[in-house]
């Protein structure tokens, strides 16, 4: 089954990002100290409207971290994170950054596993209520189709009703996706959405992202090098806090400095 592309052809209200050619994100001289470690170091790194970017490095590099500063977790020393061109995230709370448009999936599956799937999914729309309002709130027609859409893109129709801790692993991996898309965010950070997924489920995911990319930016931390190779437009290397490398995959593959530090040779 392929991702239906029809599910990411309604205009959004942030699609006039994707008709300019300006970076979506901008990070500008990013530094951030803990206790004296350095974990960011005068991080310079732009994400274009559209674009599907993956970031590795080896443990230690700073991508956990990227992601924090991105969605307002750590708040920088110094330096910039321009979204949209305009608005600085580094003076913005998580919850504000949120409603700017900008998802964020841990590496660990974060579900409310007592409640179903479909719960789950109508939670995650209705985001601006408490959980129990949220699901006493009827939902429309719209909204309905919505997530009867998306049921059938993450593979999970015949699982609406189940308790999502009931789910396998990577079930749990295509809900949590599934809870950010329902929220049409402009910018998407995936940390690690592959892990623990089968191999067919992997593929999925990959071709799922492909279909994303364009009405959507994303951001991916990954450490499977294969599943970086059949997503990525552009891949940034972080070591030490600092950008090592940027280009496609093959480009970074056959840098020196990269095959010293992460990949080996």
């Amino acid at each position: 089954m392929q991702p239906d592309e029809g599910l990411f052809t309604r205009q959004l209200p942030g699609d006039r990002y994707r008709q300019q050619t300006d970076p979506v994100l901008q990070l500008e001289n990013i530094n951030v100290s803990f206790d004296g470690f350095k974990a960011l170091t005068d991080l310079t790194l732009n994400i274009g409207v559209g674009e599907l970017r993956c970031i590795i490095g080896p443990n230690g590099a700073g991508k956990t971290t990227l992601m924090d500063v991105i969605t307002g977790k750590t708040r920088p020393q110094s330096g910039k994170a321009l979204y949209d061109q305009s608005t600085d995230l580094t003076t913005l709370d998580p919850i504000a950054i949120a409603r700017q448009g900008i998802g964020r999936k841990f590496q660990k599956p974060t579900v409310f596993e007592a409640l179903t799937v479909e719960e789950n999914l109508e939670l995650a729309m209705k985001n601006d209520k408490s959980v129990w309002a949220s699901l006493r709130a009827t939902l429309n027609s719209e909204q309905r189709d919505r997530i009867d859409e998306m049921l059938g893109l993450l593979r999970l129709r015949t699982e609406r009703r189940r308790r999502a801790g009931m789910l396998s692993h990577g079930q749990k991996q295509f809900l949590e996706i599934g809870m950010l898309l329902v929220q049409e965010p402009h910018l998407l950070l995936l940390d690690e959405p592959a892990a623990g997924m089968t191999d067919a489920e992997t593929e999925y995911t990959a071709e799922l992202f492909r279909t994303l990319a364009g009405k959507h930016s994303l951001m991916v931390v990954e450490h499977d090098m294969g599943f970086v190779e059949t997503i990525a437009d552009h891949v940034t290397v972080l070591h030490q806090g600092r950008v090592l490398a940027e280009g496609s995959l093959r480009e970074v593959q056959a840098n020196e400095q990269v095959i010293d530090v992460y990949l080996g040779r």
